[in-house]
């Protein structure tokens, strides 16, 4: 398969899906947790959950702010302003009379100083990350032959991990907007596992074309990493295989708890490796073609 041949192509089909999610981004931005914002989440389980409209009708009388209001079955999750001990039990006993008998699952509060904090070391965490990154690859293909060059490598790593994030927070952002999805803490864990895969899937396809422009020379750029896709295309595909059936397994049985975890981990293995395969070598032959069509 001529993968270089028809790079327009594979280029165009990661616009149609970044784009929607970007706009989406620019629009509606995500819908974060209280991990990000601060504020207190209370869970409740009821026999026969009251309407939406019911639970927002007893925050009005009682003068307290509802951040989100979600109803899933029979459960109701209400995100509020910080609420201290006191103010907790006073708005579960007006809820029960009010609303009817519910079994409390869970309250939490999280200051908005920890939700800020949460927010800042998230955006450091990915910006070192890609930091390193740049820097690893850039020294580890310095011996690169010429005319290709090792900055370009991790250049063209960086831009296929952003291609990656860029698709886990455009798909989350519209999730956000249409479903009520929340972004918390275990969304960092898996966009930092994420960007950790795809940079990791990209340096295998890196590494073979470096080993097969060292043998050949880099006369013949294009053909030459073509090849090297594919000698790595199916490593790759069984290695993304076994992980993507693994997070398929977790998101259909697993909790509650971390479904949309899971589902962040198996769009960004998805994306990962697509962006490994169709995007980050292409791009290197785009960069090497450019200047020499300009000269042309």
């Amino acid at each position: 398969m001529n993968i270089i041949k028809y790079r327009n192509i594979f280029f165009a089909i990661s616009l149609l899906v970044i784009i929607p999610g970007i706009i989406s981004l620019a629009l509606f931005g995500l819908n974060l947790s209280v991990d990000f914002t601060g504020g207190s989440v209370i869970s409740l389980a009821y026999g026969k959950a009251p309407s939406i409209s019911t639970i927002q009708h007893v925050f009005t009388e009682i003068h307290e702010p509802v951040y989100s209001l979600t109803q899933q079955g029979q459960q109701v999750t209400i995100k509020t302003k910080p609420l201290t001990d006191a103010q907790h039990t006073t708005l579960l006993q007006i809820m029960y009379a009010q609303t009817g008998p519910f079994q409390e699952n869970e309250f939490i509060t999280v200051g908005p100083t920890i939700g800020s904090e949460t927010t800042t070391n998230a955006l450091l965490g990915v910006s070192l990350a890609s930091v390193l990154i740049v820097l690893y690859i850039g020294l580890s293909f310095r011996k690169v032959p010429k005319p290709a060059s090792s900055w370009r490598f991790g250049i063209c790593a960086i831009i296929a991990l952003l291609h990656d994030a860029f698709v886990l927070l455009g798909v989350f952002s519209l999730l956000g907007h249409f479903l009520g999805v929340q972004v918390d803490s275990l969304f960092i864990t898996a966009t930092l596992t994420v960007i950790g895969f795809s940079v990791h899937d990209t340096i295998v396809v890196f590494d073979r074309i470096r080993e097969n422009l060292t043998k050949l020379g880099g006369s013949h750029f294009a053909d030459t990493v073509n090849a090297s896709i594919s000698q790595t295309m199916t490593r790759s595909l069984n290695t993304s295989m076994t992980v993507i059936l693994v997070l398929l397994a977790l998101l259909l049985f697993g909790g509650e708890s971390t479904t949309w975890f899971v589902a962040a981990l198996l769009i960004g293995v998805i994306s990962g490796t697509y962006s490994s395969i169709f995007n980050a070598a292409p791009l290197l032959v785009v960069w090497q073609e450019f200047p020499e069509k300009r000269k042309a």
